[in-house]
């Protein structure tokens, strides 16, 4: 079976401006607290979530917008929780980082590593009943450093559960990147529990699809998890005024502020030896040179990529956008509407 680009498209293309709505209203302070968005997610998102049936679960991190918006739960209500509304999913307690639809048997956690516990759970009830539905399980490659992920995997691999585990990996744990903070590789980490990890370019929807279709069909058949290694990027940081892209992007309100701290630090009398300090200070210039380079480039936004797959047909491609341009404002204007209702 050949995935549909064109909905695939559109529901990336769904994700990504709801996104950038949940941005203004953040900047805006509608909504507080920190920001966590999954934009650079999308295709290692879609080529998963657009496969799913009813009665399929989904187990996600604290980016969960993206595979809720493409598993169809209301906008309005999705928005409502983020702006702490009554009508929000969970009544507006929870906010972003802690969404659920129990329609959906959808369920995200701000704690790093629960995706792999809920898979789990939500896997083995769906084998005792509902049989020949799956599991799903969203993760960064930080929580592949958290003992109840690894232990999740290790049960499903003995039991033999119908789970799909995703590790969505953009090669930094918030400020660090991920390769210094972690033993050995994480294909070694899941070939020690029995699985056998697919790497893929998180960035190409067509190949996470078809690589999502076979394990899918597999777990749905009783043949046990399966693990991806999905390479991709977060667009806007670890969360949102990420200093590390505010450094490059806005380099006079950025560094402004850090310049005399850092000057006062490296000149003090006490302390580290003074090439000590010049190293850790050259240390985080590198970070945020790497950090520019990772999101400058054109080929880690994975609509740009998939966007030009559809340019043959520019008419169609223009209704599609121009609907999927509609459909936010109105969720959007409806949400805060009721907001301001509200007040």
């Amino acid at each position: 079976m050949e995935p549909d680009v064109w909905e695939l498209y559109r529901q990336m293309l769904r994700s990504r401006l709801l996104e950038t709505a949940v941005a203004r209203l953040w900047q805006a302070g509608d909504i507080s607290g920190e920001m966590h968005l999954g934009t650079g997610e999308e295709a290692a998102v879609a080529g998963v979530v657009c496969q799913l049936t009813d009665g399929d679960a989904l187990a996600l991190d604290h980016r969960g917008t993206p595979p809720l918006v493409m598993r169809g739960l209301n906008l309005v209500a999705l928005l409502r929780e983020m702006l702490g509304l009554p009508g929000g999913l969970g009544g507006g307690q929870g906010g972003h980082m802690h969404l659920f639809s129990q329609e959906h048997l959808a369920a995200s956690s701000g704690i790093v590593g629960a995706a792999g516990p809920m898979a789990v759970g939500f896997a083995l009830a769906n084998r005792q009943l509902r049989p020949g539905k799956i599991a799903v399980a969203f993760f960064g490659e930080g929580a592949m450093n958290q003992g109840m992920l690894l232990e999740s995997l290790n049960l499903a691999v003995v039991w033999q559960l119908p789970v799909v585990f995703v590790c969505k990996d953009n090669g930094w744990a918030i400020a660090t990147e991920s390769a210094l903070v972690r033993g050995g590789t994480l294909a070694d980490r899941a070939k020690g529990f029995g699985l056998a990890p697919i790497a893929v370019d998180g960035w190409d929807v067509t190949a996470v699809w078809f690589v999502a279709q076979d394990v899918i069909a597999r777990a749905r058949l009783g043949e046990g998890p399966a693990f991806l290694h999905v390479h991709c990027a977060h667009l806007e940081g670890h969360f949102l005024g990420d200093p590390l892209l505010q450094m490059w992007r806005r380099p006079a309100q950025a560094m402004l502020p850090a310049a005399g701290p850092l000057a006062r630090a490296l000149l003090q009398g006490d302390g580290a030896p003074l090439r000590e300090r010049l190293t850790n200070l050259k240390w985080v210039l590198s970070l945020v040179r790497k950090s520019q380079k990772d999101h400058q480039n054109p080929c880690t936004d994975p609509l740009t990529c998939t966007r030009a797959l559809l340019l043959a047909d520019e008419p169609r491609l223009q209704r599609l956008e121009e609907a999927v341009c509609r459909e936010i404002e109105l969720a959007v204007d409806t949400a805060v509407a009721s907001q301001a209702g509200s007040e």
